[in-house]
């Protein structure tokens, strides 16, 4: 599962219409072997989006899914601030720390960022 690579669609109206109901304004979102993104995909943005795609084969979707939404939750009865709680999400913690590290996918540990990130 570690070579699995989602498809990259570019320049795609999925993120600018899924940004309407978004806290945040979405550049690209991984949707389960699909990653589409407002323009052209950068290297960084590329390696975060694979993150994800390997957090959704780790917990087969559906426990992504509650996870995500669970850590959501939290953060967001904690801070009361929809940005501040979808940066608190452990799957966006490990994404966002290492999107930028081109050796992390080669060597990143299956389920770390489970247990190693907090809400």
């Amino acid at each position: 599962m570690r070579n699995w690579k989602p498809i990259y669609i570019e320049n795609s109206k999925v993120p600018v219409w899924l940004s309407k109901f978004a806290p945040i304004e979405i550049g690209a979102i991984t949707l389960f072997f699909l990653v589409f993104s407002r323009g052209t995909i950068s290297e960084e943005t590329k390696r975060h989006e694979y993150i994800h795609f390997q957090q959704m084969l780790e917990t087969f979707l559906l426990g992504f899914i509650i996870l995500y939404y669970w850590d959501y939750l939290k953060g967001y009865i904690k801070y009361n601030h929809g940005r501040i709680a979808y940066h608190s999400i452990r799957a966006e913690q490990e994404a966002y720390d290492n999107d930028h590290d081109e050796n992390y996918l080669a060597t990143r540990p299956r389920f770390s960022w489970i247990k190693k990130y907090k809400v």
